[in-house]
Formats: C-alpha cells, structure tokens, sequence
C-alpha cells in the first residue's frame, strides 16, 4: 500500500514544476486560510455535530478522530483530476501531517474527555511520521516534477495519458484491499452499521461547503476555493483506522474511518466539480437570500 501511494504522489508530481509550488509560498494566504480551515474548524464542526447526533459515544469520538487526521493522497489525486491547485493540495497535505503530532493528541483527548468521561495518553511518533510523509508523499513528488522539469518531453507526455486512468484505479484498488480485505478493520462489521452513512454523507458536505464558504469569504479564486474544499473533504482514513485500532484499541472508533472512506472519494469529487462548473450556486448565503428577500 505505500508503493501504491508513493506511484500516485509520483504520478501526480508529473503534472506539476516547481514554480507551481514557488507561487503557493510566495503567495501563503489560500494555504495558511485551508490549514487554518483543516486545522481548526474540521474538528469544531465534527464536535458539534457529534455532540448534536444521537449515536454512541464511541462514534462520536471516531467522528472526531476522522476529522483530525489530515488530508491524504486521495485529495491530492481529486484535485489533479478536477485540475484544480495540485501544489496547494500536496503542500497542505504535508505541512497537516506534521502538524497532527499537536492536533490529533489533543483532539482525541478531548473528545474522549467529553463524550466518555475518560481521560488517554494519545502519543504520536514524530520518527515514524516524518518517515511516512517523505517516503509516501515529498519524494515521489520531488521525482516526478524533476522528471516533468528535466526528462525528456516525449516521453513525459505519453506517461502523463495513460495516468490519468491508471491513478484512479489504482488508488481504488488500495481503497477496496482496505475496506474487503483487511482483517482488522473486517472486525469492525461494516455492512451492519450502515446507518451511519447519512450523517457522515451530510457532515462530508457541510465541510466542503464550510472550507468553500471561508475561502470565498477570503476573496480566493474559485480553482483554490474547491481545492481547499476538496481538502476538507477527504482526510487520511488510514491514519484514522491506525489510532483507533492500535493506539486506542478499539474497532467502534475504527468503524467511522471506515464507512467515511468507503464513499468520500467519489463524493467529493462529485461535490467538487459541481463546486467548480456551478461555483455561483455555492457562492450563495443565507444572509443574501434573506437580504434579496427584504
């Protein structure tokens, strides 16, 4: 599964040069405003919406748990396909991934503090996330904008084509060995607790909604609003499924994880193209219509 990810993050650093991710440092507002989005109110909406849900208290922490892990691959993948930021989408990635060592410890916590009454140690191994993120993710991406920048045209071009199918399936593929074939994650019953899509489907939209929403606020472009919106959608469900399992044990927390991976992919996607083709429907706000209204 990480050689899977690490072709993907290559194939995707095939689309990009290093003045696409020069421009995304030179210029930091669309990215400190998503981290600050990822960061800060992923997490509160997901609280208040487990807060408001009437399902078990281990959900509601797995709700939580989901909604601190940082984008992953997928949203870097969804992005290139909606040709949106890529850089943006890859540098977020990679700056949240260091960041959830403060952020998912803390989250965790307080969502087991406050849903359960219990209190946990929750501790990430810097080593081993520093590792992952450069092995997965920063230099498959290097080597693919150096072969973009400096390898031969042709050759280049014919990769770049049949990429763009064999990308999606194979990040597909890693998605269906982990929710079919993992026994660990089998344990955690999926098919007998499909109920709790619908609030996940709906907490999946009100945040890309919400990150959309912020970055119009902040008088962004609309390619970085519904890649910033992309990014809000789709988190590191295999982190996610790690903490619950090994860290805290528990496959209830996992399950969450779980379901929220199995349609993510393909509801993002959908919700951002409409984000992008019909920006104008999502531009609207309560305030104005009330506003044309009086």
């Amino acid at each position: 599964m990480p050689l899977a990810i690490a072709i993907i993050m290559y194939g995707i650093g095939l689309t990009l040069r290093f003045k696409n991710f020069k421009r995304v440092f030179l210029y930091p507002k669309p990215m400190l405003l998503g981290l600050g989005s990822q960061v800060i109110l992923l997490p509160v909406i997901a609280f208040l919406l487990a807060w408001i849900l009437p399902i078990d208290p281990l959900y509601k922490v797995g709700l939580v748990l989901i909604a601190s892990a940082p984008g992953g691959t997928a949203s870097n993948l969804v992005t290139a396909m909606l040709k949106g930021r890529v850089a943006l989408s890859v540098s977020m990635t990679s700056f949240n991934s260091f960041i959830i060592l403060v952020s998912i410890p803390f989250y965790v916590s307080t969502a087991l503090y406050f849903f359960m009454g219990e209190t946990s140690e929750i501790t990430l191994s810097v080593n081993q996330t520093l590792v992952e993120i450069l092995e997965t993710v920063v230099i498959p991406v290097i080597l693919g904008v150096l072969t973009n920048e400096y390898g031969p045209e042709r050759i280049t071009r014919l990769m770049k084509k049949p990429l763009r199918v064999l990308l999606p399936g194979l990040l597909l593929g890693v998605f269906a060995y982990a929710l079919f074939f993992d026994d660990v994650q089998q344990s955690a019953e999926f098919l007998g607790n499909i109920e709790l899509l619908i609030p996940l489907v709906f907490f999946n939209f009100l945040t890309m909604s919400v990150g959309y929403k912020v970055a119009q606020l902040a008088n962004l472009k609309v390619r970085d609003r519904y890649t910033i919106a992309v990014e809000m959608g789709l988190q590191n469900a295999a982190l996610a499924i790690f903490i619950a399992t090994q860290v805290l044990e528990s496959p209830e927390i996992s399950l969450v994880a779980i379901l929220y991976s199995s349609f993510t992919f393909f509801s993002t996607w959908g919700i951002g193209w409409l984000m992008k083709h019909f920006p104008h429907v999502f531009d609207r706000s309560l305030i104005s219509l009330f506003r044309r209204k009086s």
